[in-house]
């Protein structure tokens, strides 16, 4: 383990009356934990609204933080985070899901590549542009990119460009946010193994955050799953598909469609209702204000929300 989480939260304010005063807050993260441990994949499953982004952007700087602690490589550095020199942003890196976006387009290839090394990196001039030429070639674009603008490029080739800029520092954590989820299926597909292929020759660890479970298997031995900013259940990849405990966690796995080989008579599993259906499970999943309870154990991976007055898990 390099890197731990402890009771994250954020909350943001909510405003009202005459005098604009602090009535109310949206607890966009409530409390929650994790470890990281190297050349691992984590997923971060949840609808939209959960909190899965927020938690994401929060770890790398983008959101401040209400309270708990980031350890990284046994040093908090909850209040280091914006501090752009500091050793902690070097080696974490975001890949965002809008690549078009998350590119200056005024700005040639080359100088968005260039940022982070100028950040972070002391290379010389002839050092920055062969790193720029590697770069290009770790994520299978030609060296001519350089000079083109982000327009140029199709979805999938800005989302390898976002890579490219992603891993140019030779970071150790990278949080992936929604990467695939604007682009065709077949160029989703070339993304995924892509990022499976350079975690396998890098060592890289990714946080994956997605809504979509199938996407999620692929890429992670690990599972979070998160609903109104807590953690309902995580655990193994295999535990969590194999053995879901928490009726959120049902709810998304019913959801998924189950497709024939031959294409036809593609169903979905039966869907499930989280707040109107399975009401013993849902009490004991949630306390009378709807708020998540915390976690207890399953198995010494598997992890689910319950009662604390439930003497077996669900």
């Amino acid at each position: 383990m390099f890197m731990q989480i402890n009771n994250l939260k954020v909350h943001y304010p909510v405003r009202g009356g005459f005098f604009n005063t602090v009535i109310d807050h949206i607890h966009a993260v409530d409390g929650i934990s994790m470890e990281f441990d190297k050349g691992k994949a984590y997923g971060l499953v949840g609808e939209s609204g959960c909190g899965k982004s927020t938690t994401g952007k929060s770890i790398i700087g983008l959101e401040k933080i209400t309270s708990g602690n980031i350890i990284y490589e046994g040093e908090d550095v909850t209040n280091k985070r914006r501090d752009r020199k500091s050793a902690y942003n070097r080696d974490i890196q975001m890949i965002f899901q809008d690549s078009h976006s998350a590119m200056n387009p005024r700005k040639r290839v080359q100088d968005i590549l260039a940022e982070p090394i100028r950040n972070f990196l002391k290379l010389s001039p002839q050092e920055e542009r062969k790193r720029i030429n590697e770069l290009l070639a770790i994520v299978g674009m030609p060296e001519d990119s350089k000079l083109k603008y982000p327009h140029e490029f199709s979805g999938g080739q800005k989302q390898r460009l976002g890579i490219a800029r992603a891993i140019a520092t030779n970071p150790k954590l990278i949080i992936a946010d929604e990467p695939v989820s604007a682009l065709d299926l077949s160029v989703q597909a070339q993304v995924l193994n892509f990022m499976k292929d350079i975690q396998n020759e890098y060592g890289l660890t990714y946080l994956f955050i997605s809504h979509d479970l199938g996407v999620v298997k692929h890429m992670c031995e690990h599972i979070s799953i998160m609903y109104k900013g807590r953690f309902v259940e995580t655990g193994a990849t295999k535990e969590i598909f194999e053995n879901p405990q928490h009726i959120y966690t049902k709810r998304l796995l019913s959801a998924i469609p189950e497709v024939s080989p031959t294409g036809r008579n593609a169903r979905k599993r039966e869907r499930i209702n989280v707040e109107t259906h399975y009401q013993k499970e849902h009490s004991l999943s949630f306390d009378e204000s709807g708020r998540v309870f915390d976690l207890v154990p399953v198995s010494e991976t598997h992890f689910v929300a319950a009662s604390p007055n439930v003497k077996e898990v669900i």
